[in-house]
């Protein structure tokens, strides 16, 4: 199958990269010197799993892909979403599939709704990876879990999700089908928010967050009030949703930080809104008191872009 990878960050690269060492066919979306460099000198991948490798991917830009993609990974930031609309339909025919792989809840409904036409999944990823260089990624830890699936109402082709699967694991990624993907990406918003939250508000990497005392209880905290929403959204969760979060990021290396957390701390856009007070939203919207969301979302007030 034909792989495009839109967004070639730290998700984007490490999923384009992975499948590329297998032998899958990709080809990455980039831009600026990011991209530049990719076209010049190939993608170099730091990886805790796979080790130092130099990938020649073929890495274009938006508008110069003129081609036809089997799956589309969709690994922009959230604030970018709208930007990728025109590609997605010019790159997919009948059967093509999306899997948007972002942080924020709803993203799969949400692309739906802009490109009726097309194929789209939702899905997650549980990873450290980020940009640490132009045309250079870094993968940290050994967690590299991706999950994804069908809405309800979603008919997809027969064995495609499986076919993903099967090129995911081949690659050496952890890939599951999610029978409840609208339940597995609101656990990722839960954890991914408690994460990147905890982080940039005391500036701390995950080690921090590791110890117990004021760091750890806000992660609590914010894992607790995002539960609660959950529940009175209807989602049926496997495990308890806090132990869940607590048991993951208890697994990442102590120095790895939230891409969030990279973005405010060099002053460039963030999720900041989709992690922090889209879920400060919804909770009031549901009347779920979250004071350490409240708490929080004072000192961010003004790293809001609109």
């Amino acid at each position: 199958m034909k792989y495009l990878i839109v967004g070639t960050g730290g998700v984007g690269g490490c999923i384009a990269s992975f499948l590329a060492l297998s032998g899958k066919e990709v080809t990455c979306i980039a831009r600026g010197e990011h991209l530049d460099a990719i076209q010049a000198d190939g993608l170099k991948l730091h990886s805790d799993l796979k080790g130092e490798h130099l990938l020649k991917i073929k890495a274009l830009s938006a508008e110069e892909f003129e081609d036809k993609a089997d799956v589309i990974f969709v690994c922009v930031k959230g604030y970018s979403l709208a930007s990728i609309n025109d590609l997605i339909k010019r790159a997919s025919h009948k059967n093509t599939i999306v899997i948007p792989i972002l942080n924020v809840y709803g993203t799969g409904p949400r692309i739906q709704k802009q490109v009726p036409n097309v194929i789209v999944l939702d899905g997650c990823i549980y990873i450290v990876g980020f940009v640490s260089g132009k045309g250079e990624v870094t993968q940290m830890g050994k967690i590299f879990r991706l999950v994804f699936g069908a809405h309800k109402g979603t008919l997809v082709p027969e064995g495609v999700m499986e076919s993903v699967q099967h090129d995911l694991q081949e690659s050496g990624i952890k890939a599951e089908i999610s029978a409840d993907i609208n339940r597995d990406t609101f656990v990722k918003w839960s954890f991914i928010s408690a994460m990147a939250i905890t982080g940039a508000y005391y500036d701390v990497p995950m080690g921090e967050v590791q110890k117990a005392g004021e760091i750890r209880n806000t992660f609590i905290g914010l894992s607790q009030e995002s539960a609660t929403l959950g529940a009175k959204l209807g989602i049926e969760f496997k495990e308890n949703l806090v132990e869940y979060n607590l048991k993951v990021i208890d697994k990442l290396d102590p120095k790895s930080t939230a891409s969030m957390q990279k973005d405010i701390a060099r002053g460039h856009e963030s999720e900041v809104q989709g992690l922090l007070f889209d879920m400060l939203a919804a909770a009031e919207k549901n009347g779920i008191k979250a004071p350490t969301y409240e708490m929080v979302a004072q000192k961010f007030a003004s790293k809001l872009k609109n």
